[in-house]
């Protein structure tokens, strides 16, 4: 069902981008527009939006009331309602969502994970194509053809991405780096246990940080993704990936290895416990996306002095991809309005205002980098020069339905360890997935 489009999204290098807009002709001869395309009103098209996202704590809650303030300067007619959920990166959001969808009450616009996590939304006809507003934000002149290549499906963007985050990144305490005698960032994956190794020798009980079952499976993601590099990491997406292979097994095995120098963490322990476990000296590295930059300066720790960041090593250095984007429902009450938020989100001024706040960086690439931090501009940099792959836990990669079966099989791992089940569990959720 799904093999076309996840095939589409993960591997940019096998797309061609379709145009930004397209007609169809109905059986009476008119011309329809496949897509969003509106002329907007001044002050906006009034009425309420109705925002729904999981933006409820820390540096994304500040981020969103930042958008709102500046949304209300912008669209004075138009009136923002926050309709956040909190918890569960995201997955209390996604089941009240499913329900309201299910139901017929869709918000005005909702946060999704752009990329393969849509197509889920896509197949049920809940969300409507917004290629004329990507076109009027300025199409592949402002979005960069390696993030527009994964926002298509069949020839059509469903979303409109406000942020790129980066997900493997680790995050390591210099003190206890220095402690433990670790001078240089390795190279690969088994230099990263090697120097493990050596911080547990210093004294450390935690070397590496982790928290329930979806950091487990960003941290799985970008051990595999170190190991195979990009175009075997992005070829598991197609219908030819082989997630049973030696490779995988081998990758599987660097895992569980790293896994010896954890904490216990019990599923439902959300990320932050285990990045501050960085910030505060009681664990020497965490694996975790670029927003873990705000909740270090929430600790009033400063980067490249108390705390550094580096790529997961491996084969090559990758960018594991995650953009969070924004969506116009199908059958919402005030599409007008929502065309208004989405023109919002995805403008410069919006962008450059909201990630310098959330620690991302903007999806648009006319946004510039003065005023971002350090960390911000080198990942700027990363994402135009170095290969992209795309997320698993965080929906770029796979769909929601293949996400949740991985998720179980990584689960059911933390538990028995064994290689072999694992990789099996992943063959067959590919199987059922990805051909």
């Amino acid at each position: 069902m799904y093999a076309k489009k996840i095939a589409a999204l993960a591997t940019a290098s096998m797309l061609v981008l379709a145009g930004c807009t397209s007609t169809s002709t109905d059986e009476g001869g008119s011309n329809e527009s496949t897509t969003s395309s509106s002329t907007p009103k001044a002050g906006g098209a009034g009425g309420e939006v109705g925002v729904f996202t999981w933006w409820a704590d820390g540096s994304e809650a500040k981020g969103l009331q930042a958008l709102e303030k500046s949304f209300a300067e912008k669209y004075p007619n138009d009136t923002f309602k926050n309709l956040a959920v909190a918890g569960g990166s995201g997955s209390n959001a996604k089941a009240k969502l499913a329900s309201d969808l299910k139901n017929g009450n869709p918000p005005g616009s909702f946060q999704g994970h752009a990329g393969a996590e849509l197509t889920d939304y896509i197949d049920n006809e809940q969300i409507d194509p917004v290629d004329g507003i990507i076109k009027e934000l300025g199409g592949e002149s402002v979005f960069p053809k390696t993030l527009t290549d994964r926002l298509t499906v069949d020839g059509h963007i469903y979303s409109v991405p406000v942020d790129i985050h980066r997900a493997n990144v680790v995050w390591a305490n210099s003190a206890l780096l220095k402690k433990a005698g670790v001078t240089k960032t390795p190279t690969d994956v088994k230099g990263w246990i090697a120097d493990m190794e050596k911080v547990k020798a210093s004294g450390v009980a935690t070397p590496l940080s982790i928290g329930g079952t979806w950091t487990q499976t960003e941290l799985f993601e970008s051990i595999l993704a170190a190991d195979l590099g990009a175009d075997g990491y992005n070829k598991l997406f197609t219908p030819d990936g082989a997630w049973d292979s030696p490779e995988v097994k081998a990758a599987i095995e660097d895992y569980k290895k790293v896994l010896t120098f954890t904490n216990t963490a019990s599923d439902g322990d959300d990320w932050p416990a285990a990045t501050d476990m960085v910030a505060s000296g009681k664990a020497a590295y965490n694996v975790m996306g670029d927003w873990a930059v705000a909740e270090f300066d929430m600790k009033g720790k400063k980067y490249n002095t108390d705390y550094t960041a580096f790529p997961v090593p491996g084969k090559e250095i990758v960018y594991d991809f995650l953009a969070d984007s924004f969506t116009l429902p199908t059958g919402t009450k005030n599409p007008e309005a929502t065309k208004d938020w989405l023109r919002f989100v995805g403008s410069a001024d919006a962008q450059s205002t909201f990630n310098k706040i959330k620690g991302s960086i903007p999806a648009r690439t006319d946004v510039k980098p003065d005023g971002f931090s350090i960390y911000q501009q080198d990942a700027m940099k990363d994402f135009k020069e170095v290969p992209i792959v795309s997320s698993i836990a965080h929906g770029a990669a796979v769909s929601l339905a293949w996400s949740s079966e991985i998720n179980t099989a990584m689960s059911k791992f933390y538990q028995d360890k064994n290689t072999d089940n694992l990789a099996s569990s992943l063959a067959g959720a590919h199987d059922k997935y990805g051909k």
